[in-house]
């Protein structure tokens, strides 16, 4: 079974993170909402308080086959002062492990340097900020191990992506027809 950690820190888009967590849960992937910050509870940027599953200092970042990075503001400038997060980030794209963004949280990858020669997407105004990518307004780019997304409105196809990266082309297009989803 596929192991996904979803990362939140204060100020994060609630649409983006938790539509992931709903739908992954659906079809049978272990998912858990993950502290950067000292509180298991975590406050979005629209206000929603929601209660993470975990600290991250608790994580064990070897089991997980997919980091995701909800976007908002200053939801994706925290992550990005995180240093933990940033340190196992690096070695999840170094080992070639599986890597998601959706909104804002794309700059955080660009910023690194591991979306050059990538097709990529992210929030408007935040194209600049993909160094070094091949930029497309689709709702969601999968570039190898690396999948983005452009915002809150793109949070179900973004979650599709991942599905389908991780069990199948099949279960995502079953859940897309079981949750009434229309690309």
């Amino acid at each position: 079974m596929s192991y996904v950690c979803v990362f939140l820190a204060e100020g994060f888009e609630e649409i983006e993170a938790l539509t992931v967590v709903d739908l992954l849960r659906r079809v049978g992937i272990l998912t858990d909402l993950v502290s950067v910050t000292t509180q298991m509870t975590v406050t979005g940027s629209h206000g929603i308080e929601v209660r993470a599953d975990k600290l991250i200092e608790e994580v064990e970042f070897v089991n997980i086959d997919m980091i995701v990075l909800p976007g908002g503001m200053p939801g994706t400038k925290n992550l990005e002062e995180c240093d933990l997060l940033m340190e196992e980030l690096d070695l999840f794209y170094q080992q070639g492990k599986d890597i998601s963004a959706i909104c804002a949280a794309p700059s955080i990858l660009g910023h690194k340097g591991f979306l050059n020669g990538r097709i990529s997407c992210c929030y408007p105004t935040f194209e600049s900020h993909l160094t070094g990518a091949v930029v497309t307004h689709n709702e969601v780019e999968v570039s190898g191990n690396i999948i983005t997304s452009r915002g809150m409105g793109c949070a179900i196809a973004f979650s599709l992506a991942i599905i389908e990266k991780l069990i199948g082309k099949e279960t995502a297009e079953d859940l897309a027809e079981k949750i009434v989803y229309q690309s």
